[in-house]
């Protein structure tokens, strides 16, 4: 049974999440402020985070913050903020998912199991990979070339990992979208091109034989690297 640490303050709208999860075959953790949710989330590993931003004393953003320090477990940001400056700050920040209140308590359980369906961004544990003189540590977030470290934006390198993750598959404009910018999304595909731009300029002092983002006309891009 998946766990979900469910992060809210507000009483009413905890209890029937809760219900609404347990019954769809959830086990929930509740935590009702983001210290307590730190300290439940290091001492059980949930499966993924439904985490409010507006908590008393650590808000979630802080604890945002400190779970992707040390993990890449799937978070979904729920609060009463519907600005899209907002929904932009969670994502860029490494929210997987972001809701805004009102909501409907199907469609929270629906997010956390499309959520939950996607293959790991990255992995946990400090992984370390190396790919020619290109090295990446998907749990630190952290990207470098020729020993210096790679300068990427949050977004940018979220969808670095992405591709980084899965070397030598292919993914279409969409699947990064939901992957990465997520289901809420609401803009132009254009937004994977001109990271994918990003990336190449960051990454242009990478050798062409032992890797390089590469676009498959007509299907999308994906993470070379050489034999």
């Amino acid at each position: 049974m998946r766990t979900v640490l469910l992060v809210e303050d507000e009483e009413a709208i905890a209890r029937v999440l809760a219900a609404y999860l347990k019954r769809a075959g959830f086990s929930v953790e509740r935590a009702w402020d983001g210290e307590e949710a730190l300290r439940l989330f290091d001492a059980g590993t949930p499966d993924i985070v439904l985490l409010d931003v507006m908590l008393p004393e650590t808000d979630g953003w802080e604890v945002l913050r400190r779970i992707r320090e040390r993990s890449s477990c799937p978070i979904i940001m729920v609060t009463a903020k519907g600005d899209i400056q907002d929904r932009l700050e969670g994502l860029n920040r490494g929210a997987d998912d972001y809701m805004s209140k009102p909501f409907v308590p199907e469609e929270v359980v629906a997010r956390v199991q499309a959520v939950l369906r996607r293959p790991a961004r990255w992995i946990e544990g400090g992984d370390m990979r190396h790919f020619g003189r290109l090295s990446v540590d998907f749990a630190a977030r952290r990207v470098c070339l020729n020993g210096a470290e790679v300068q990427l934006s949050p977004r940018d390198m979220s969808l670095f990992l992405f591709l980084a993750e899965y070397p030598n598959r292919t993914f279409t404009r969409e699947q990064l979208i939901e992957q990465v910018w997520g289901i809420d999304y609401d803009g132009s595909d254009r937004a994977v091109d001109l990271s994918i731009k990003r990336l190449r300029q960051a990454l242009s002092h990478w050798p062409a034989g032992e890797g390089e983002i590469r676009t498959l006309r007509g299907t999308g891009y994906q993470f070379w690297v050489g034999e």
